[in-house]
């Protein structure tokens, strides 16, 4: 079934427990704004889907109902990739770390 993006942006609200005016608040926007984008009589503009994805730590697609995980990778996708994380030597670990510039030699 395919969400709308009214539909998810308050169900996220409603799941993380917080009140409309706690969430405007903390997206710098009026509650009056948030309730529009909430009930579908507004749409908002890339900026705050930017802002709201970042404030519920969830993907752009999955805010506009485009796909179902909530993440950048899947959880399959995921789970694979620590487990291939976890099994590196440190040899390996110290190779990684050279690749992302981290600089923990």
């Amino acid at each position: 079934m395919e969400r709308i993006f009214h539909e998810t942006l308050a169900g996220l609200r409603r799941e993380r427990g917080v009140s409309q005016r706690q969430v405007a608040a903390d997206l710098g926007i009026s509650q009056a704004l948030l309730s529009h984008y909430e009930n579908g009589a507004r749409e908002p503009g890339l900026a705050f889907v930017c802002r709201v994805c970042e404030y519920y730590g969830v993907t752009a697609d999955y805010l506009l109902g485009r796909c179902e995980s909530r993440s950048w990778l899947e959880p399959e996708t995921a789970r694979d990739f620590l487990n291939r994380l976890r099994a590196l030597s440190d040899e390996g670990e110290r190779a990684l770390d050279k690749l992302g510039g981290t600089g923990h030699d």
